[in-house]
């Protein structure tokens, strides 16, 4: 059994320690690290059966019995923490991104490949059973090549303003989901993007510098092209959904509901509306992820979303950003 360290007891920290006590095999929390701990996390951490708590992370970086770290703490703690837990030899699995500054990134990157040690980011839509259907279909050559790659990414309600202010921008915090699907489902890198946004949603976010609304082209290295529409608010409920269409036909797929009952009267087609949030859509997947991540410490292999996978995103997403402020197509070239 690895022992594995949280650091960030947050909402992310919480999925991850819950879904690793329930659903990770080969693995056990050993310690949670939180400068902000409080009573209800610590009933939380306890009900879950993990004893030892501490809000200091280092104290997770320097115990000789835990194996890997997962850093889940706010986004500008990512890179640095990847640093030293890297020098503390410390296998890492770290939430996305891995910091908005390409340097940092740089810096991450070259401290694991001289440490050695297993880092994984955790873009855990790959893991989602829908999407892993579509890559399979792409893998296994029934669509052709691929020529088109279309992703619609919504969410049901758009974020609080403090939020915005802080999380780089909604293609750096939303979109680079869907920058890193469009590379995974094409097999190929991302060589120019234009993007086009707007406010449509709430003025506040505008007047915050960002937008919650935008469509964004994509050229693709292997002469593919992608589309990705993304809004920060869907009235029916989280909307995620992806096709691929290539020489020999397409595949897609659909939102999940709590059924896929369909009832037809005289009245009309009723469905159930999509499963609202993130945590509903995608819990299988956030146990996917880190049991491949523990397969690849315990087996010796390559983790699935390494760190240049981490790196590929915040380029687009940068790309995306220099476009919408340019009003141009952007290469990736520009930027890095």
């Amino acid at each position: 059994m690895l022992k594995l360290g949280i650091i960030g007891a947050g909402r992310i920290g919480q999925v991850h320690a819950t879904s690793i006590t329930n659903n990770v095999k080969n693995a056990t929390v050993h310690m949670i690290a939180d400068p902000f701990m409080n009573e209800d996390k610590i009933k939380w951490i306890n009900e879950l059966g993990i004893e030892n708590i501490t809000t200091d992370y280092k104290e997770i970086l320097e115990n000789k019995e835990i194996d890997a770290v997962l850093i889940c703490s706010s986004t500008d703690t990512h890179s640095s923490i990847s640093i030293e837990a890297a020098r503390a030899n410390k296998h890492i699995f770290c939430e996305k991104p891995i910091d908005h500054d390409l340097g940092k990134i740089q810096m991450v990157l070259e401290e694991v490949e001289k440490a050695g040690i297993k880092y994984q980011v955790g873009f855990n839509r790959r893991f989602d059973n829908n999407f892993k259907a579509i890559k399979d279909a792409v893998t296994e050559g029934k669509i052709g090549t691929p020529h088109i790659i279309k992703v619609t990414s919504r969410d049901p309600e758009a974020p609080g303003i403090d939020y915005v202010k802080v999380s780089g921008g909604m293609f750096l915090d939303m979109t680079i989901h869907d920058f890193d699907m469009v590379r995974h489902l094409s097999g190929s890198e991302v060589e120019e993007v234009y993007a086009l946004g707007g406010v449509l949603v709430n003025s506040e976010i505008g007047e915050a510098g960002d937008i919650d609304t935008a469509i964004i082209t994509l050229k693709l290295k292997n002469g593919a092209l992608g589309v990705i529409d993304n809004s920060r608010e869907a009235a029916y409920g989280y909307d995620q959904r992806a096709e691929v269409f290539g020489s020999l036909g397409s595949v897609a797929i659909s939102n999940d509901s709590g059924s896929k009952a369909v009832i037809s009267t005289k009245d009309g087609i009723v469905s159930e509306k999509p499963l609202y949030f993130f945590l509903e859509r995608y819990m299988q997947s956030f146990g996917e992820e880190v049991n491949q991540f523990v397969e690849a410490i315990v087996n010796d292999k390559d983790v699935p979303v390494n760190a240049n996978d981490g790196l590929q995103p915040v380029l687009i997403g940068l790309a995306a950003k220099k476009s919408l402020e340019e009003k141009r197509p952007v290469k990736i070239s520009e930027i890095f």
